[in-house]
């Protein structure tokens, strides 16, 4: 299936309105989380959850209210009256939005001033439901879609991005590597869940300063951290993940 942003994937089954308004909520809120921005973040969530109820209502038959009309509880209350819904938009899905909802509407007023401050602990459960909510959506929308699909294309969205990974015209360059592996490692990394040919990685290693013959040693020695399909195409394996984010975390620590 042909890359598509998270908006247009959800527009084969919701309303463009509702779809536009999620996929940038979403969005928007991932990008507070990284910014450590824990209140934002929260608040976003609220939002996205607003968003995703409209659009199930809608995708019910049923009209949005508009403005002061709308109330986020009472259509939480409704929806799993709608059997026209599969069980978990009808059913499982509400609980998880009231859940983020619930978070979202009494930030920093639920915790006492003595406390350990919770917000991050908030933000990383809305994080973990919110990015589930959206999923299920997608499943739907993307009939036949199965869990690890969708899996990969919100891992794709939540995946932290870094002012040292930049694009300029389809190149990518990585300013933390220390060597023509670390490099074919990041450069995987910026662009997951995606694949990439194993000619075309060499190519983008080789634009870092490294000579042909090393780029093509880097990328053969991360193929313990790669799936390899019968095209030649390379995408990172969890632990590959894994080791990226160290990388990533350890420059962080040294700045």
């Amino acid at each position: 299936m042909p890359d598509r942003t998270l908006d247009e994937m959800l527009k084969n089954k919701f309303a463009p309105k509702h779809a536009d308004a999620a996929a940038s909520h979403f969005n928007r809120m991932i990008q507070d989380y990284y910014r450590r921005e824990w209140d934002d973040a929260n608040a976003k969530a609220g939002k996205f959850v607003e968003a995703v109820l409209k659009a199930l209502w809608r995708e019910a038959g049923e009209t949005v209210p508009t403005g002061k009309s709308f109330k986020a509880g009472t259509i939480m209350d409704s929806i799993p009256t709608k059997t026209s819904l599969p069980d978990s938009l009808r059913l499982t899905v509400p609980r998880a939005c009231r859940f983020v909802y619930e978070v979202a509407s009494n930030r920093g007023a639920r915790h006492d001033a003595d406390e350990v401050e919770a917000t991050e602990m908030d933000a990383n459960a809305v994080l973990a439901l919110c990015s589930w909510i959206l999923a299920e959506l997608i499943r739907y929308a993307q009939k036949g879609m199965d869990l690890d699909e969708t899996k990969a294309v919100v891992d794709g969205v939540v995946k932290r991005k870094y002012p040292f990974m930049e694009e300029i015209d389809g190149r990518l360059y990585v300013d933390i590597a220390g060597s023509a592996r670390e490099a074919a490692l990041l450069v995987l990394y910026a662009i997951y869940p995606k694949r990439m040919s194993g000619e075309e990685l060499t190519d983008q290693v080789r634009r870092h300063g490294y000579k042909r013959t090393n780029a093509k040693m880097g990328v053969a020695r991360i193929r313990n951290a790669v799936d390899e399909d019968e095209n030649g195409n390379l995408k990172l394996r969890s632990v590959g993940v894994r080791e990226a984010e160290e990388l990533i975390t350890k420059s962080e620590n040294d700045r």
